[in-house]
């Protein structure tokens, strides 16, 4: 059922508190050059806070409504799916992704599920490599954290997607670490975000002028 206002302008996580082995793959260290590993540090230090930000607060509360019916399934308890949903769109968008994308992600990667570990040692909602926290972040960045895991996750794939040119198939296999190698990844991907996360673009295209109607905290 759609939320009322008040509910959607209350966004406190609550934890999950299940573990489960992921079955993604993991990330590939690769050297990074000190201008682009400058630049993706400064990317994951900014600490503003997650929020929904549409051209209107009817489009960005449809949205909020409609991915929390279809997230349902996945994550019951309602604050957690607006605080999630709310961090998804908001990093997504700061990282110049689409959302839905990265939703599509997060199906295939983890299942949603917050503590998520592959047997790579990958964490969390976007399987994170621990190894990205030393080479662009700081070893006391908690990759379970939910905003820190979202703007790990969507800094990468941007940095996989500038590589690739904005191939998204090949970016996907890299940050599945598993370019080269016909694993499918990239196309279970493509699946869920269009079988299950599609939105209409008009919502989403307006993004990057948006005006913020909608905050909240994140754990």
């Amino acid at each position: 059922m759609p939320f009322s206002a008040p509910l959607r302008l209350c966004a406190f996580v609550a934890l999950a508190v299940w573990h489960a082995a992921a079955l993604a793959g993991a990330q590939q260290y690769e050297p990074l050059a000190a201008s682009v590993r400058a630049a993706l540090h400064s990317a994951v230090a900014d600490r503003a806070s997650p929020r929904l930000v549409f051209a209107t607060p009817d489009e960005a509360y449809q949205w909020l409504d409609e991915m929390s019916i279809r997230l349902a399934r996945l994550v019951p308890d309602q604050q957690t799916r607006l605080d999630l949903l709310t961090t998804v769109q908001y990093e997504a968008k700061r990282a110049g992704l689409d959302p839905q994308l990265v939703l599509g992600v997060m199906d295939v990667e983890s299942r949603f599920r917050k503590y998520a570990v592959s047997r790579a040692g990958a964490r969390g909602y976007m399987q994170v490599m621990p190894f990205w926290a030393d080479l662009i972040g700081t070893r006391e960045h908690n990759l379970f954290n939910l905003r820190t895991n979202l703007r790990y996750g969507c800094i990468i794939l941007r940095h996989y997607l500038d590589i690739e040119r904005g191939d998204t198939t090949r970016a996907l296999a890299r940050y599945n670490g598993s370019l080269g190698r016909r694993n499918g990844y990239p196309e279970k991907v493509l699946r869920a975000w269009q079988a299950h996360w599609a939105w209409p673009a008009a919502g989403v295209r307006q993004a990057a002028r948006q005006t913020t109607y909608y905050a909240g905290e994140s754990n």
